[in-house]
């Protein structure tokens, strides 16, 4: 793993990627580098324009690419099903989880969800059962979810999954991320009982330079937090490339395991694609199982034909 970059992935052609939001930062890098190396790649994004922009831009870097741009409003259940009604490939090979929202003051979901919980779990989570038998049916296929070292700061508190009687929100992203986490090992868990091929992994990228620092302040007018952010972005976070290594590195690189968690090593916010600690709280059976049972009945997606 020592070293790997986007120029090591296999060739990807003949494969189909979903990326959830591809239009910015990671998810854009993601979209690129794995049309480079031959995908068809379906960039699913909330705003239409910004994902006609993404699409315009990867076919103008890389003449040729398969790239199409997708309606995809993870903060809504309704977009969620259109998007994968109207998914048109019969094989889908990577599934890329990695559109999220991160400390943004409290707000709902269309469907009344605290926004970071809704969107960074609860969406990806109904995506991912809905596609889930395109997955199933393609042989070689992976599922990466794009979690957070601040994964540490939280485990998810069943008892207040939609932070009702407290709303902190550095707290409420952390429980997101490690909810996120738990998704992988609960699917990990269940794809394994059913004898399946398929690889789901979590990936994070370190201190990345993206427009996702500044997106909370920036909603509250809080400039002076803004401006900290994009300080912090110029002095000490990697590049949005080097972010998004770990991501292709899960969805691609040989030798991936089921429930693994690669980030940046081997400090954990900058550096090239290696292992990354997790909290022990993220490898808790019964607690994938439980938040597993809670998004389901908070979504109403059942993933069908994997055993409990």
């Amino acid at each position: 793993m020592t070293g790997w970059r986007s120029s090591d992935m296999p060739d990807q052609h003949g494969r189909t990627a979903v990326v959830t939001g591809a239009n910015s930062g990671l998810g854009l890098i993601t979209a690129r580098e794995l049309a480079r190396r031959g995908a068809r790649v379906v960039l699913a994004c909330r705003s239409e324009e910004r994902g006609r922009e993404a699409e315009e831009r990867i076919r103008a870097a890389l003449p040729g690419a398969e790239v199409e741009y997708r309606a995809l409003d993870l903060a809504d259940l309704s977009s969620v099903r259109e998007f994968a009604a109207g998914y048109p490939y019969e094989r889908l090979d990577l599934l890329i989880d990695n559109a999220g929202v991160m400390a943004l003051p409290r707000g709902r979901t269309a469907d009344g969800f605290e926004t970071q919980f809704g969107v960074n779990h609860l969406g990806h989570f109904a995506l991912t059962g809905l596609l889930m038998p395109k997955v199933l049916n393609t042989p070689g296929a992976r599922v990466v979810s794009v979690s957070s070292a601040m994964h540490a700061l939280a485990n998810v508190d069943m008892g207040d999954l939609n932070s009702e009687h407290r709303y902190r929100r550095w707290i409420a992203y952390a429980r997101s991320k490690t909810a996120n986490l738990l998704f992988v090992h609960e699917l990990a868990r269940r794809l394994t009982v059913a004898g399946s091929d398929v690889v789901v992994a979590a990936a994070h990228p370190g201190y990345a330079a993206t427009n996702l620092q500044t997106a909370g302040p920036r909603m509250e007018g809080r400039r002076s937090a803004e401006r900290f952010m994009r300080v912090g972005n110029r002095v000490f976070a990697q590049s949005a490339l080097a972010g998004a290594l770990p991501t292709l590195y899960a969805a691609t690189a040989r030798g991936v395991r089921p429930d693994s968690f690669t980030g940046p090593g081997p400090v954990g916010w900058r550096g090239s694609p290696a292992p990354s600690w997790r909290a022990s709280w993220t490898r808790d059976d019964v607690a994938g199982e439980r938040l597993w049972v809670a998004s389901e009945q908070l979504t109403g997606v059942v993933y069908e034909g994997l055993p409990h």
